[in-house]
């Protein structure tokens, strides 16, 4: 009997906040048409309830996903959901358009009393250093008010990492004024970890990094800090049962220490550009 897949809804944009209805189409025709963004060829992706055991869905903005009541009427289709949500601290200069923390913490909340905590994955990622002409400037300042929050819903675990400059986000930042992305020192980063750690630990929950094999290494041996996988297909069989493939994603970053197991990325950078207009965001191809 064929294995049935996870769809990730989406590495490449923000369908929860902006697409939805985009994706209910695809959901009612049984199948998306995905374009390869390297070689730009188009293959389908099957959508049916029989062919799809999970639906992982990513986003910063859980608003117009709730407000529409799309959850519901998947699960009542036959599909089991899980939820990547980026929440990070508030900051207007590394996303000018995300909503306000307390809504985002709202929307946390809504998704645990409706698909329960253990769907719900924080990710606090990236955490970014810069300077500015008010002097060095990081993302961290809220990570202990998120952490207490989501913690009274009940997630378990906080999924983070470092962000990697590269070329395109220092093209992006060089229009503004005075404004300078940081590569923090090794000792530093252990450091932030191991703090991130101690907050999460006395509030009974657990950390893990994204594609951080050098830190992780790099990391005393009894650091409390493991690992993870943002598409965690042992886990979604654990918690929905049926039969998955616990393959290793070969398309994403495994040697810098990804743990994605396989899955179908559906959206495209080009057909549903994402508007959060995150500044270290890699997701934009005019740039």
């Amino acid at each position: 009997m064929k294995k049935q897949i996870v769809i990730s809804a989406s590495r490449r944009t923000d369908i929860p906040a902006f697409y939805m209805d985009w994706f209910m189409a695809g959901i009612e025709r049984g199948y998306f048409i995905v374009e390869n963004p390297f070689n730009r060829k188009s293959t389908p992706v099957p959508a049916g309830p029989e062919d799809v055991h999970t639906i992982v869905f990513w986003s910063k903005d859980f608003g117009p996903f709730i407000a529409g009541d799309f959850g519901r009427r998947l699960r009542q289709a036959g599909y089991h959901l899980f939820f990547n949500f980026t929440l990070n601290s508030d900051n207007d200069v590394l996303e000018p358009n995300i909503p306000p923390l307390g809504r985002r913490l709202y929307q946390a909340a809504a998704l645990c009393r409706h698909y329960g905590p253990q769907t719900v994955q924080w990710r606090f990622d990236p955490i970014c250093f810069y300077r500015t002409p008010q002097g060095n400037q990081n993302n961290l300042d809220d990570f202990a008010r998120i952490a207490e929050n989501l913690a009274e819903t009940g997630v378990g675990w906080c999924v983070t990492s470092f962000a990697d400059i590269y070329a395109k986000m220092r093209r992006r930042s060089a229009a503004m004024e005075d404004f300078e992305w940081i590569d923090p020192p090794m000792d530093k980063k252990i450091k932030i970890l191991q703090r991130m750690q101690q907050v999460l630990e006395k509030l009974g929950m657990n950390l893990y990094t994204c594609c951080e094999k050098q830190v992780l290494e790099a990391l005393p041996r009894d650091a409390k800090i493991f690992p993870s996988a943002c598409i965690p297909n042992r886990y979604l069989a654990e918690l929905f049962g049926g039969d998955l493939s616990f393959q290793q994603d070969a398309g994403q970053r495994k040697q810098q220490g990804c743990g994605c197991m396989t899955s179908r990325d559906i959206g495209g950078y080009a057909d549903q550009p994402c508007y959060h207009n995150c500044l270290y965001c890699y997701a934009n191809p005019k740039e």
